[in-house]
């Protein structure tokens, strides 16, 4: 008997049989259908989450002072930032300072999350300016009193977006600056010009009288200096490399440059932060978590399996006859152990491709909800057919050796 008869042979007991393997093969179906779901799923959340974390912060290490161990002329300085702008491999250098203050406009009141930093924040933050400009050398240096708002801001605070060359009173440590807005910004490291919700600014501590109106606003660290009453000495900066292999050698270099101007080689209390290095850490834990859960859904899998072992047992008994008439005529036992886990790989290959047109379907349906885009990658339909295939197999195998063992007397003996 040929493969192509087995192929027969077992489409026509299936057909026969139909309810019986449409019940069988449910739990290969859901099975199938719930790994290539989550490893779909899994795989194209990661790779965007992981990407647009990526856009950010890519070439990116930041230079953190040790508050603990170091006074006050150990941190850095603006001199400091220039100088690490002149080493090579060095793209851009800012601090990046945030604190939370109150807004106040003609027609409302409300607060601010402030960023400060120099002209560099503009490419270390991700900022996209849509109308106006980001301030510049001129205006950082001589401490202009400028700032950029993002668009809900506007709306939120002037009832408008076309707020450019309007001025907006910021509130921080005790003293208040009349900032002409000179842009409007989108801010992909916020969340894509989104607001803040009130829950953040209850914690804050700064709910009071106020409206719950609210804006993020990015201001020269120049200014927010004189509003502190400080002489520009920051806690922490973010340096972008021209390119990500030298992100390690930038960061080393950095600290070292800092370590010599301020004279504390030895104590050194400069940490070093490779952006990319917890990159890859998130991109490891999606992954370990994406694995560890489509793992948890196989398990129906083995359930899928010992249905199929139940079935194709039932079907050995029912079918003792018509096995003890082939042996006597002539089959051989490689012969009917084929024609048994034949039938067995093709009902698991039914049940693994609808399962996998389910999960397909499943997995589209969950990107176009959570807007995240998906590739069905050649791996994965390995994998639904692989498993099929293999389930197919091992819980086959017994029923079909159970069969082809059969002697022929016996067989033909039994009703």
């Amino acid at each position: 008997m040929n493969f192509k008869e087995n192929i027969r042979i077992a489409v026509y007991s299936i057909k026969t049989n139909l309810m019986r393997a449409v019940l069988t093969m449910l739990g290969i179906i859901i099975g199938v259908s719930s790994v290539i779901a989550i490893i779909t799923v899994g795989d194209g959340g990661r790779e965007y989450i992981v990407g647009m974390i990526r856009d950010m912060g890519q070439s990116m290490v930041s230079i953190t002072v040790d508050t603990a161990a170091a006074d006050a002329s150990e941190y850095i300085t603006r001199e400091d930032i220039k100088s690490i702008k002149q080493l090579e491999d060095v793209q851009y250098v800012s601090p990046q300072i945030m604190d939370m203050g109150e807004a106040t406009t003609p027609m409302m009141d409300g607060y601010a999350l402030v960023i400060a930093g120099n002209t560099d924040l503009r490419y270390i933050s991700t900022v996209t300016v849509s109308s106006g400009h980001f301030f510049n050398d001129l205006e950082y240096n001589s401490a202009a009193p400028v700032c950029l708002i993002t668009k809900i801001g506007a709306r939120q605070m002037f009832g408008r977006t076309d707020v450019l060359g309007e001025y907006i009173d910021l509130s921080l440590y005790g003293q208040t600056a009349h900032l002409r807005i000179i842009g409007l910004v989108d801010m992909t490291m916020m969340g894509s010009d989104s607001g803040f919700d009130s829950e953040m600014l209850e914690n804050s501590g700064l709910m009071g009288g106020m409206s719950s109106a609210m804006t993020m606003m990015i201001i020269p660290a120049t200014v927010l200096d004189m509003m502190k009453n400080s002489n520009g000495a920051y806690d922490s900066v973010y340096i972008m490399a021209k390119n990500e292999e030298y992100l390690g050698v930038v960061g080393n270099a950095a600290s070292n440059l800092l370590a010599t101007r301020h004279d504390n080689i030895e104590s050194n209390p400069y940490k070093v932060t490779n952006m990319a290095t917890y990159i890859n850490m998130l991109d490891s834990v999606i992954s370990i978590l994406t694995t560890f859960i489509a793992g948890v859904s196989a398990i129906s899998l083995l359930v899928g399996g010992v249905g199929v072992m139940n079935i194709m047992l039932v079907s050995v008994t029912e079918r003792t006859r018509e096995i003890g008439i082939r042996k006597a005529l002539g089959a051989k036992t490689s012969t009917i152990l084929m024609q048994f886990l034949t039938e067995s790989v093709i009902l698991c290959l039914i049940g693994g491709t609808v399962g996998f047109i389910c999960g397909v379907s499943l997995a589209a349906g969950v990107a176009l909800y959570m807007d995240i885009p998906i590739e069905m990658k050649l791996s994965t339909v390995a994998i639904a057919v692989g498993f099929s295939c293999a389930i197919g197999i091992f819980f086959g195998i017994y029923p079909a050796r159970r069969a082809a063992k059969m002697l022929p007397i016996d067989a033909l003996r039994r009703d």
